[in-house]
């Protein structure tokens, strides 16, 4: 870990997470125990027995936008992942609209949980005990959980997100070992799921959509290159184990309980109870109490991923301070904890706002405040991993440099093309995530591109009225530069001067959640 003089400004925790720790935080986002029991019923119900290999599909996918997200990784050494890899490659104009979407996009994914937080818990108490609770003082006090998470250090963090993973993903590989051990409903376990007669089918768009759904928050990897042990290495390798982590494990997990109930039955106990499939599996398989334990992991398993977007998001708030683009304040670092715990306060409070307006409007936490704001919390950051995987093939066509033509042009052009496929099919199939209206619905959909054009006439402005600010944003910083600004709010780099554009041979970091961040050329602005 780095030391600082006395005199120096508090920064992040430098040098403090493992690809371990990292890989803990992203699929912790993705909520595994979760995303399983709660969703891949109703892929199973829509898709059939070949919804296993949609999740497999969707992981490559991912897998193939790594690599060039990866590449731009060791390109940019700032702290704004997805937007500054977009503003290199897209021009600053795109890359501030880009800030935009994600910090309303990760805190669509966020906030929108607390409602789930607050239903699950729900269902759980009465499950277990027989009582009715509220939902809205659970997610009050979820809220006041996962501030103080976020308030601690980085490697707190980072502890907490190892044990309740292993607890989540530990009661599912509980399930399919009952089921393999088993034999399954019919005594013989079968590949039927990955035949192409039971993948091509009409439902597989629909599996698909849920499918690209369940990887959210993988790509947020790039957000900790501050704090990662060699960078360089640590952020590509914890990126690829994500997707390789969650894409094996979610078919694997699908296609036990398609064998647990037998292929021809499956989809009618999906459609008959969808929330209950996997509970009645696991039951049967392994035992009332392990039923029991599921219940509870699966409120720890919301716990975790709201405590690993909350972690993401205060530190893409803490970039855009460091920017100057949003208030110096936000950009505080804890003297002791070394959290950029004013981001981490202000994003709480934001949440309370949302939950508890949800609340007055006597709005359903589970169909209207889960579903109402993640899906365009979602629809944001996969809007994001295109602009970077773009953003990836044009910084590469413009600037000199030593890597691949696999790397800088094939993956991130192949993953751009299966990138708007992906935003197709969920714009085109949001009724299945919302159960709204259709005016809710294009409602929905409609607030990314809103966010993005209103991001570019912020742009505007600030090229306008703020010049200094335009300048120096999304470039690298000087290698000696302190990364956070001062506890009395002064930012931590001077708002007078540009920072240096970098040259294209200087070595780079990551960014969050999409790839592609060029050298920010003036053409480009």
């Amino acid at each position: 870990m780095s030391s600082r003089t006395p005199d120096e400004p508090p920064g992040l925790r430098t040098g403090t997470l493992s690809t371990a720790d990292i890989s803990f935080f992203v699929v912790s986002a993705a909520a595994p125990l979760t995303v399983m029991a709660g969703v891949a019923p109703i892929a199973l119900g829509l898709g059939g027995i070949g919804a296993p290999a949609g999740y497999l599909l969707a992981g490559i996918t991912l897998a193939v936008f790594a690599v060039g997200f990866t590449t731009m990784s060791r390109h940019v050494r700032g702290g704004g992942a997805f937007y500054a890899y977009i503003a290199r490659g897209l021009g600053k104009p795109v890359g501030i609209a880009a800030a935009l979407i994600a910090m309303v996009g990760y805190n669509g994914m966020e906030i929108g949980v607390y409602g789930l937080l607050g239903s699950a818990t729900a269902d759980t108490t009465h499950a277990l005990w027989g009582v009715d609770t509220p939902w809205l003082p659970i997610a009050l006090a979820g809220l006041l959980v996962i501030w103080y998470g976020g308030y601690r250090s980085i490697d707190f963090g980072a502890k907490v997100l190892g044990v309740l993973l292993v607890a989540e993903t530990g009661i599912l590989v509980l399930l399919a070992g009952g089921v393999l051990l088993d034999g399954g409903a019919t005594g013989e376990l079968s590949l039927g799921s990955f035949a192409p007669g039971n993948v091509l089918v009409p439902g597989t768009a629909a599996v698909l959509a849920f499918a690209f759904s369940a990887f959210t928050g993988f790509e947020s990897t790039v957000i900790y290159r501050r704090e990662a042990r060699d960078p360089d290495r640590t952020i590509p390798r914890a990126t690829y184990i994500a997707v390789a982590f969650l894409g094996l494990f979610y078919a694997f997990v699908v296609w036990t309980v398609i064998q647990a109930f037998g292929e021809d039955r499956v989809v009618a106990a999906a459609a008959q109870d969808p929330g209950g499939l996997f509970f009645a599996a696991i039951t049967t398989y392994v035992g009332p109490w392990a039923a029991d334990l599921m219940h509870v992991f699966i409120v720890t398993s919301i716990i975790a991923s709201l405590l690993a977007f909350h972690n993401a998001i205060n530190r893409y708030a803490l970039a855009l301070a460091e920017e100057g683009v949003l208030p110096a304040a936000l950009g505080r670092i804890h003297p002791r904890h070394r959290s950029p715990y004013v981001a981490g306060a202000v994003q709480t409070a934001l949440g309370a706002v949302v939950v508890l307006g949800f609340a007055a409007a006597g709005a359903d936490p589970y169909a209207q405040l889960l579903l109402w704001v993640n899906t365009p919390g979602m629809l944001g950051l996969m809007a994001l991993m295109l602009l970077a995987a773009l953003a990836v093939v044009r910084h590469f066509r413009r600037v000199p440099h030593t890597e691949g033509a696999l790397r800088t042009l094939v993956a991130p052009g192949t993953a751009a093309v299966l990138l708007a496929v992906a935003i197709y099919l969920v714009a085109s199939k949001v009724q299945l995530f919302t159960g709204a209206s259709a005016t809710v619905d294009t409602v929905l959909v409609a607030v990314v591109p809103a966010v993005f054009l209103l991001g570019l006439l912020l742009a505007h402005r600030l090229r306008r009225t703020r010049p200094e600010i335009y300048a120096r944003f999304a470039e690298e910083p000087p290698a000696d530069q302190p990364t956070a600004p001062l506890e009395s709010g002064a930012p931590s780099c001077p708002q007078s001067t540009p920072r240096p554009t970098s040259s294209s041979s200087a070595p780079a970091s990551v960014p969050p959640p999409s790839p592609a961040t060029p050298l920010s050329p003036s053409a480009t602005d």
